[in-house]
Parts: C-alpha cells; sequence; structure tokens
C-alpha cells in the first residue's frame, strides 16, 4: 500500500494558491452603538432656501446673485447642475443653499426661469 503525504506548507503544489483570508472580500458588520443620529429635520444648521436673480457672471462658473432685500451674494453652480449642462444668464431667477454660518455665499441649486 503506497504512503500518502499531507501537503504542508514546504509543499509546492501546481495550480492556482487558495485565497486566504485578510482580503477585503468578507461582508462588513455594522456597529450598533453610540448615540443617535440626527435627521436632517432636526439639524439647526440646516442650509436655508432663498430664491435671488442673477445680476453677473463670474469665471469659473461663479456668479452674483441679488436677493429680494437687496443684498447681493457670490454663488456657484451645484454637482448636479454641472453635470446637467443646466446654463445660466444673466437675469435667471435661481434657487439656492446658503449656509447659516456665511451668508455671503451660496450654492445655486434649482433654475427658476
Amino acid at each position: 500500500m503506497p504512503i500518502r503525504i499531507q501537503p504542508t506548507k514546504e509543499h509546492i503544489i501546481a495550480g492556482r494558491p487558495k485565497r486566504r483570508g485578510g482580503g477585503g472580500g468578507g461582508r462588513r458588520r455594522r456597529h450598533n452603538y453610540g448615540p443617535p443620529k440626527k435627521k436632517d429635520d432636526d439639524r439647526e444648521d440646516k442650509a436655508l432656501e432663498i430664491e435671488g436673480t442673477i445680476t453677473s457672471v463670474l469665471a469659473g462658473t461663479m456668479f452674483k446673485v441679488a436677493l429680494p432685500s437687496g443684498h447681493e451674494v457670490l454663488a456657484h453652480i451645484s454637482g448636479k447642475m454641472r453635470k446637467r449642462f443646466i446654463r445660466l444668464v444673466v437675469g435667471d431667477k435661481v434657487k439656492m443653499e446658503m449656509s447659516p454660518y456665511d451668508t455671503s455665499k451660496a450654492r445655486i441649486v434649482f433654475r427658476v426661469g
């Protein structure tokens, strides 16, 4: 009867090596501890939505936008509007999001007309 030898790490076996653990192939588990996350409705620092009119077009997709209150803010186009090639010209009415911390800058998110 022939003697069978169990392969060990020293033996070379032809073919593709077996994958061992340590890679990113497994499913990641999320932990469930810590304080619960706040919903967007509960946030105190939520962005303000304002409408304005474009007064001038600047370089680099930047615009000067006049607010109904008379103030003028510097605004840039949101990524979704850039992706869809939405064109803005002087006189267009736009909807913007503005941070409550810096009211001199805004992000244009929608072209009203």
